[in-house]
Parts: C-alpha cells; sequence; structure tokens
C-alpha cells in the first residue's frame, strides 16, 4: 500500500506559493519536483528542493536545505543545518558536518568529509584527501 504524503503549501518572499510533500521517512519538506528515495531520512525541518535528487540510506538533519538541482549519493550523512547550493554533488558515503555551507557546483566526492562549520567555496572539489579549487 503507497505511503500518503501530506502536503504543505506557503508563500515565500516573491508572493509565489510553494509547495512541499512531507517525506514518509523523517518527515521533511521535499518539493514535488524533487526525487528523494524512500530509504532516505529528512528530519522535519529540513528541505529538498525542485531538481535535487537524494539516495538511499542517506540522512539529512534537521535545519539544513538540499537547494535546486543538488545531487546527493547514496549512505550519505548531511549534519544539522547544513546548506547545499545550486549544482552541488556529493558522493556516495560521504559525511558533510553541521553547519557546513557549501557553495555553487562543489563536488563531494565518495567517501570524503568536510568539517562541521566549513564553508566551501563556489566550484571546488572536495576529495578523500584534499581541497582544491575546479577549474
Amino acid at each position: 500500500m503507497a505511503t500518503r504524503r501530506s502536503r504543505v503549501e506557503f508563500e515565500d518572499d516573491h508572493g509565489t506559493t510553494v509547495r512541499y510533500d512531507r517525506h514518509p521517512n523523517g518527515g521533511g519538506l521535499v518539493s514535488p519536483g524533487a526525487r528523494v528515495h524512500d530509504d532516505a531520512s529528512i528530519a522535519t525541518t529540513a528541505y529538498v528542493e525542485s531538481g535535487a535528487r537524494v539516495g538511499p540510506r542517506t540522512r539529512v538533519g534537521s535545519g539544513s536545505w538540499i537547494d535546486h538541482d543538488v545531487t546527493v549519493g547514496s549512505d550519505v550523512t548531511i549534519g544539522t543545518t547544513v546548506h547545499l547550493r545550486p549544482g552541488t554533488r556529493v558522493g556516495h558515503r560521504a559525511r558533510v558536518g553541521s553547519r557546513a555551507r557549501l557553495g555553487e557546483h562543489v563536488v563531494v566526492e565518495p567517501g570524503a568529509s568536510v568539517a562541521p562549520d566549513e564553508i566551501v567555496p563556489d566550484r571546488t572539489v572536495v576529495g578523500r584527501h584534499s581541497v582544491r579549487t575546479a577549474a
């Protein structure tokens, strides 16, 4: 039997009505235009925007924001109050610490970690053993 998802609607700063569905595992807010695996856990106060994809067994902490067109692999841990800006990609088994801020088009390679409170500039590649700015 399919799980019924509750719909939440509100008006954004531009006067546009935005809609989100509560994710069945954690109750987080997921845009109808996002794809979040049912095995992922999205905390109640977390948001996943349109065009984003979140893989199986991934955990997104409270207050975190997965922005438009972000891809998060499987078995990833996203801490609390994290912001992944548009176009960012987080590989399988990666970890993003609480309060981290990742710029646009950042790549976190599989198995890599971003420290809590870290600010990662746009177009940076975070490897398992190094951080470098993409060309």
